[in-house]
Order: C-alpha cells, then sequence, then structure tokens
C-alpha cells in the first residue's frame, strides 16, 4: 500500500507547549488528521514526533512518502546531520521508518502548500490548545496512591502548597509531581534521571454473557478474530501512550506483550499486558493503556450480541526498575 504523509511542529515559546499535525493520505480514501501535543517541548521534537505518531498508522511494509518542511528532520535522517539530542524520539523514528519503505520529500514552509498548511494548522492548534488549558488550583483531602509518575499529597485546606520546583516546603511531605505551585499541569523534567530497565505488568478483566465467550472462542463473529484483534489493539496504544495521557513522556519501548486468559470463568477473560523499556521513567502508564484498550476492543467486537459486558479491576500488578524501587499489588 502506498501513503502520502505530510507532517508539521510547533512551539510556543521553544521551549513551551507545543504541538504536532499529520495528514496521512492513502489513494482514494478519506484523508485523516491526527494531532496532539505536549505541555513542556521543543519544536525540533514536535517535527520529529509528527512523523513517528504519522508512520504508527500505516501498516508495517508499506511505501510511505512524507513530506515535510522540517530539514531537522529530513537532513538527519537522510543527510547523517548528527543527533546530539532527542535520542528517544530518533530511536522510535529509527524504528518506524526501518519497518516500512520511506522516500522524504522537503518543501518550504509557509509558502502555499496545501497539506503542509494544512499540517502547521493542526500543530499550531494543538499548541493552543495545551496552553490554554490551565486548570483551576487542586486541593484534595484524602491521600491519593503513590506511584513513580504521580505521587501523593493529603492537603487540608490552608496547609502550605509546593514550591516552585513542585516540592513543598517540607520535602518529606508527598506531593502531586504534575503539578506546579499554581496548581497548573506539568511534565515532569526527567532529564537528570538514570536510564535503567523499567518493566510494568498491569491486569484487568472484562465480564459478559457464557455464550459471548463460547462466540469469541469459536471465532463467531463476523468482524474476525476478536482476541486477535485486542491484542494488536493494546500493542498500539501502548505505543501511543504519550498521546493519549497527556503529561506522558514518549517512551522508546522495547517490548509490548498483550494476553488474554479466558479459562478463569464461564463469562470472564483476564487481561494482563507487560511493558519493557530502557530509559529514565517508568512505563507504568503504557501496560495499563494496552490492557484498558484491549478490553474496550473486545466490547467493541462484541457490542452487537452482548451490550452489557462490563469492563474492571484494571489496576497495575507489578513494576520494577526506576529510583522508586520495586512495586508488586497485594
Amino acid at each position: 500500500m502506498s501513503y502520502r504523509l505530510f507532517t508539521d511542529g510547533s512551539c510556543l515559546g521553544n521551549p513551551g507547549p507545543g504541538g504536532w499535525g499529520a495528514v496521512l493520505r492513502l489513494d482514494g480514501e478519506d484523508d485523516i488528521d491526527l494531532s496532539g501535543g505536549d505541555p513542556h517541548t521543543t519544536n525540533n521534537r514536535m517535527e520529529m514526533t509528527a512523523v513517528v505518531r504519522g508512520l504508527d498508522q500505516t501498516p508495517a511494509g508499506s511505501e510511505v512518502l512524507i513530506t515535510s518542511d522540517s530539514s531537522y528532520v529530513i537532513n538527519t535522517m537522510t543527510k547523517g546531520w548528527k543527533r546530539k539530542v532527542n535520542q528517544d524520539l530518533w530511536a522510535e523514528l529509527d524504528r518506524t521508518v526501518g519497518e516500512r519503505r520511506v522516500t522524504w520529500q522537503w518543501v518550504k514552509g509557509h509558502n502555499g502548500h496545501t497539506e503542509n498548511e494544512r499540517a502547521d494548522r493542526l500543530a499550531v492548534g494543538a499548541a493552543e490548545a495545551i496552553r490554554d488549558a490551565r486548570p483551576a488550583p487542586i486541593q484534595a483531602s484524602m491521600a491519593i496512591p503513590e506511584s513513580e509518575s504521580s505521587e501523593s499529597i493529603s492537603k487540608a485546606p490552608g496547609e502550605t502548597a509546593p514550591g516552585p520546583g513542585g516540592a513543598a516546603d517540607n520535602d518529606d511531605e508527598p506531593r502531586l509531581t504534575h503539578l506546579d505551585d499554581t496548581g497548573a499541569a506539568r511534565m515532569v523534567d526527567v532529564s537528570d534521571k538514570v536510564e535503567t530497565e523499567r518493566v510494568a505488568i498491569a491486569g484487568g478483566s472484562i465480564t459478559m454473557q457464557p455464550k459471548t465467550l463460547e462466540l469469541i472462542r469459536s471465532g463467531g463473529f463476523e468482524k474476525g478474530d476478536v482476541l486477535a484483534v485486542a491484542r494488536v489493539a493494546g500493542v498500539m496504544a501502548a505505543k501511543s501512550t504519550s498521546q493519549l495521557i497527556p503529561l506522558c513522556h514518549p517512551l522508546p519501548l522495547t517490548q509490548v506483550v498483550v494476553e488474554f486468559d479466558d479459562s478463569v470463568s464461564t463469562d470472564r477473560i483476564d487481561i494482563k499486558a507487560t511493558t519493557k523499556t530502557t530509559y529514565k521513567t517508568g512505563v507504568e502508564m503504557e501496560a495499563l493503556t494496552a490492557v484498558s484498550v484491549a478490553a474496550l476492543t473486545i466490547y467493541d467486537m462484541c457490542k452487537a450480541v452482548d451490550r452489557g459486558m462490563r469492563i474492571g479491576d484494571v489496576r497495575l500488578l507489578s513494576k520494577s526498575g526506576g529510583k522508586s524501587g520495586d512495586y508488586k499489588a497485594r
């Protein structure tokens, strides 16, 4: 299959809130507009992300012509420019390009190229949406379970708010690392963290009528093999977590495994996802996203015969690696 991919990135401040945009075209089909953003990023990272996320929407082995006004991306990929920064995204770009037959085309930006201007509007719109999305300060009266990516805070009205660096006046007091001193959302800076091998396992389940489970086992759905499609959906979701969960970092995943167990009950399928990376932050969110989307895919494929299916018990089972150490659910 042959695709055209038009990409662009934008950043309001550089660094600052940024967005990326992509227009994906397959002959004979309607164009697909793609976009996303990051609260604290750079223009170069958004240009790279646009290409990676666009390629992720094409099948492996496909032929893709990428049109971009980014000399940074195109010359690095075609002329061997040095890769001094953004190693995580270069690894993702190498992977996605290596799985496809890619041709590059540079165009001058803001020069009337219809699709390039369209990708630019998508990128700028995503950046502006993130810039303008500043939530009101949050106060919590009950503790939230602590994790590496979202630590807890138990603060009664009138107590001291976290300081400018995200830390409370008392460094021993737990805090939400994704909020600054005004209560605005922010991405945690992980540049000083050490890269380590990290593994996360998440679980969940979907409950249904016994006859629905029998249809899944026997391949009785017109849409195809339910669990095979759900497995692919879970893997794709893990790879797209940073586009679904606003403050998650894009990670160079080294493995995603989605498993199903339909032998535990006559009316339930248990789902487990394992994610791995060697990076500066954990992969818990990727595992949880994989489980959630796999369950949603099962629901989508089976809803014609059973709209009462229930998705539940989605949780982190274990994680390893990183400064916070290992965790195992009780």
